[in-house]
């Protein structure tokens, strides 16, 4: 990673950790309140040069979600919390990730990091990708906002985003990583800012 690029995901993430304190304690107290379970959802992601990290969300769904279904979440996913589907729509679930961002196993903008069981599906091609350092957002995270309704009426969700999703996102990934620098993460930010607010007025 380039010393401006760590250097402006670093500024970024702490003024954001800073900031979002109050938010944090307030979503950790809904999340305790309605099972009492853990706050955060911790699973292995693959990240830079497919080396594998601890990727931190604020749990959306109940407990042990991971064992009793598909390695994705699909609209109106049973296994999804009351506070889940509030943070899932605003995408708050993903703020834990900064932690990620100030330890070094992601940037703010890259391609989001994938659970082992898809990155083994990876052809060579696919695995070009691994070579970006993993980000909270990106071009194909805007485009696919709404993944989870894509894969709702369709036989075989799996399927689907492995054959058809996952390649295009790799595909949109790898061309924007060819030009991107400060400016162009920074405007990813702001796009994907305006892509959740405007997807839910």
């Amino acid at each position: 990673m380039k010393l401006s690029k760590r250097i402006f995901d670093l500024v970024l993430a702490s003024a954001g950790l800073i900031v979002l304190i109050p938010l944090f304690l307030i979503i950790a107290f809904f999340i305790k309140r309605e099972d009492k379970g853990p706050i955060f959802f911790v699973q292995e992601r693959i990240g830079y040069k497919g080396k594998p990290f601890k990727f931190y969300k604020f749990r959306s769904m109940i407990t042990g979600a991971e064992k009793l279904g598909l390695p994705l979440t699909i609209e109106g996913d049973h296994r999804i919390t009351k506070i889940g589907n509030i943070l899932r729509r605003f995408k708050l679930d993903e703020l834990p990730q900064l932690f990620n961002v100030i330890r070094g196993d992601m940037s703010l903008v890259g391609p989001r990091p994938e659970v082992p069981y898809f990155v083994k599906k990876y052809d060579d091609k696919q695995r070009e990708v691994l070579r970006l350092v993993p980000g909270i957002t990106d071009p194909a995270s805007i485009l696919y906002c709404d993944e989870s309704v894509l894969l709702k009426d369709t036989e075989d969700p799996e399927a689907k985003y492995v054959n058809i999703i996952m390649p295009k996102k790799i595909d949109i990934n790898l061309n924007y990583a060819k030009n991107a620098n400060i400016v162009t993460d920074f405007v990813i930010i702001l796009r994907t800012l305006h892509r959740i607010v405007g997807n839910r007025n």
